[in-house]
């Protein structure tokens, strides 16, 4: 099944079914008005919202409208909460390199993981507003999951059970202010504006053999004011998701609704690009000897999406933003 939700002036927004080639769409009130009650209720509603899905995928959908991704708000336009893993070792090994850092202990067996903001939500096509350019603006493309309630304690096999959602996230950083953050100890704020989220949110099933081993298999193709700035392949995890939603879990429950995010989606080919700025500057330091690729500026955009290694669309839609003074 595929999600979405519409802006209509509320905080969480109309839940529509989209049809599985992404045209077509319905409001499904009588089950519930908005996604986060359709997960909070996800064991009462499934069937139902199914067979909804399957009357749309054959054209006997009476209520069914033209779906418009540009009216859509994030697919939880809030949420109980959002927990941002590092998931991808390559990233931050990249880090390391660069600036001649040790890793932080037991990084190979313990994900990071820091616990975002999730109160306010970009939609796909929402333009961003940031405070300044000197804060260093920059795009972070990668996936997630939204839980059903997942119990204190549960193990990363039971944990991919609690897997209800797939979805394709822009989670914007503002790397200037990264450094003071991570050196009080007490984690980012400021340097981590409010996420920006693809149109779908979509069952795992939707993703076919691109969605095995707890990740998502699909390359997520980024451009930046239309020029091609990387296309690297999910599948390289080095934590799968149900080991990021245990180690979330370890010492408290999830309740149904929370998103958990990969990290900047990273590989260890150079030619696969990057789907951050920050990545490709460490690059440059480690190759050139310096960064050159400066951060963004007021007017610039960034698409993503992501795609089968065979050319064909994933089924999340497009992320295309443009960045805006918040003055």
């Amino acid at each position: 099944m595929r999600f979405a939700t519409l802006k209509d002036g509320s905080l969480d927004g109309r839940l529509v079914v989209v049809s599985p080639d992404g045209q077509r769409a319905v409001a499904v009130p009588q089950l519930a008005s908005s996604l986060l009650e359709a997960l909070q209720r996800w064991d009462s509603v499934h069937t139902a919202l199914q067979a909804v899905s399957d009357r749309l995928a054959t054209g006997r959908e009476p209520e069914a409208f033209a779906f418009d991704p540009r009216a859509c708000a994030a697919p939880l336009p809030r949420s109980p909460q959002w927990l941002d893993g590092s998931a991808f070792l390559n990233h931050g090994r990249l880090m390391d390199q660069a600036f001649n850092k040790p890793p932080p202990p037991l990084v190979d067996s313990v994900p990071l993981m820091y616990q975002g903001a999730s109160d306010d939500f970009l939609g796909p096509h929402d333009d961003v507003p940031m405070p300044a350019e000197a804060d260093g603006i920059d795009f972070e493309g990668e996936f997630g999951v939204v839980t059903g309630a997942v119990p204190m304690g549960v193990s990363p096999a039971d944990a991919l059970g609690c897997v209800r959602l797939v979805l394709q996230l822009n989670d914007w950083s503002l790397r200037a202010l990264g450094p003071h953050e991570m050196k009080t100890g007490f984690g980012f704020l400021q340097a981590k504006p409010s996420t920006a989220f693809a149109p779908l949110a979509v069952t795992p099933d939707e993703l076919g053999d691109a969605w095995r081993d707890g990740r998502v298999h699909l390359r997520l193709h980024v451009q930046w004011n239309g020029e091609r700035f990387g296309e690297p392949d999910g599948g390289e995890m080095s934590f799968h998701f149900g080991q990021l939603i245990a180690h979330a879990a370890r010492t408290r429950r999830l309740t149904a609704g929370c998103i958990v995010g990969s990290g900047t989606v990273s590989n260890q080919a150079r030619t696969a690009g990057s789907a951050c700025i920050a990545e490709r500057r460490v690059i440059e330091k480690i190759d050139l000897g310096d960064s050159r690729t400066a951060f963004m500026h007021f007017g610039d955009g960034v698409r993503m999406q992501a795609r089968h290694a065979d050319g064909r669309d994933g089924p999340f839609g497009v992320i295309e933003q443009r960045v805006v003074s918040a003055a």
